[in-house]
């Protein structure tokens, strides 16, 4: 994994990074099934290996291979609205417990009934994948579906301009 970070930061080649990206995340994976981490090596499959690189591969299909030379003004807009939502993100955290506090609510009653039952209840050794397949089973099969459909959603989207360009009117047939 090192050596693909190092990889990835030093290649121009943008197809070759989103490869190395694919590869960097699929072995990611593969070092969480390792430590027993089924349910986070499926999300980092699926949606760093997967989607990512697909998406990633899709992108520089519809894209130019040079990039346009064009001088922009720099929009003000934009930038406000960030640093206004990064603020307001930032406030809404400050009445938050520290990280660790062993008085947060979190560690009131949930926490110690999944690290003392959840082997037991659900047959599965690792407690996060216990939590996630089996007491928020629905909860994850809920997000993997808007995950599905916002990537199908992107998918069609960019097939659509794809589309419109290839039907649209050359010079050649409209002479």
């Amino acid at each position: 994994m090192a050596v693909t970070a190092l990889a990835l930061a030093r290649v121009r080649n943008l197809f070759a990074v989103v490869m190395m990206s694919g590869i960097f995340s699929l072995t990611a994976a593969a070092l969480y099934v390792v430590q027993d981490a089924v349910d986070v090596a499926f999300t980092e499959a699926a949606v760093g290996a997967g989607i990512a690189t697909v998406l990633g591969l899709a992108t520089l299909a519809v894209t130019r291979s040079e990039a346009e030379k064009k001088v922009r003004a720099v929009a003000f807009g934009p930038l406000l609205l960030v640093i206004v939502t990064g603020a307001a993100l930032i406030y809404g955290t400050l009445d938050m417990p520290d990280y660790g506090d062993p008085a947060a609510p979190i560690h009131g009653h949930v926490a110690p009934r999944y690290l003392a039952d959840s082997e037991k209840e659900t047959g599965v050794p690792n407690v996060v994948t216990s939590v996630l397949a089996s007491y928020r089973g629905y909860d994850t099969l809920g997000e993997t579906t808007v995950i599905l459909t916002a990537a199908c959603g992107v998918l069609m989207l960019l097939g659509r301009n794809r589309r419109q360009k290839r039907n649209a009117p050359t010079r050649d047939s409209a002479a």
